[in-house]
């Protein structure tokens, strides 16, 4: 019995090597075809918002609809167009790490803040460890799946705009997603100031907030600079 077990042993032992030693090349050269990444890549949007600040007059209705029609309520702050924190600086200064001064007591141009729907690298969608930020199949828009999303806060660093909106009393994260391709905030719009286009890549003629947070090692060096540099 025991020389039956052993040559069992040695029998499987075998099989198992010449498995491997034809394994390893095989992951090997797949690995080469596939490189291994930690990018989530996404296709481009089909469209975007828009903003055209020598329009807007300041009368937040864009906020006031977005959160009516993707919350339920009216709650400006957490709208998904962004206005507020651009539209007072007064003696305190610029806010909320907006850099271009601009406002009601800068040089009263009042700016508005949208989602640039970002092409690869998205920022967000790469940050975030549980991949709740996916693609919306019907507009191309980067949409925070509510189901996955575990309220971390960590696309909310990512974003070089800070665009991200986190509602504390769902404990979500939450971002543009276009309103399915009617946005609200745009029929809304009294003066035209706000339009939904086909998608166009404007990350790098908008001024990146400060950085603070990488994506692994091949933006260690230089951060989002590579792809979202300031060409104003």
């Amino acid at each position: 019995m025991a020389k039956d077990k052993s040559g069992t042993g040695r029998r499987g032992f075998i099989k198992a090597a010449v498995s491997a030693g034809v394994a390893l090349p095989v992951y090997g050269i797949w690995n080469a075809i596939v490189p291994q990444s930690q990018e989530i890549i996404l296709a481009n949007a089909k469209g975007m918002l828009l903003a055209d600040s020598t329009r807007c007059v300041g009368c937040k209705l864009c906020e006031l609809a977005c959160t009516e029609y993707n919350d339920h309520r009216s709650q400006p702050s957490l709208g998904r167009v962004k206005i507020s924190r651009n539209y007072n600086f007064g003696p305190r200064g610029q806010q909320a790490g907006f850099g271009r001064g601009m406002g009601q007591f800068g040089n009263l141009r009042l700016v508005q803040d949208v989602c640039l729907q970002c092409p690869h690298p998205v920022p967000c969608a790469t940050a975030c460890p549980y991949q709740a930020i996916v693609m919306d199949p019907k507009t191309g828009a980067r949409v925070v799946d509510q189901k996955t999303c575990r309220g971390c806060m960590t696309c909310l660093r990512a974003c070089p705009w800070e665009m991200i909106t986190f509602d504390r009393t769902v404990g979500k994260a939450s971002k543009c997603f276009l309103c399915n391709g009617e946005p609200e905030c745009v029929a809304v719009c009294p003066t035209g100031a706000l339009r939904f286009v086909p998608w166009v890549n404007l990350t790098r003629a908008i001024p990146v907030r400060q950085a603070v947070m990488s994506f692994g090692k091949d933006y260690q060096a230089a951060g989002c600079g590579n792809c979202h540099a300031n060409r104003r």
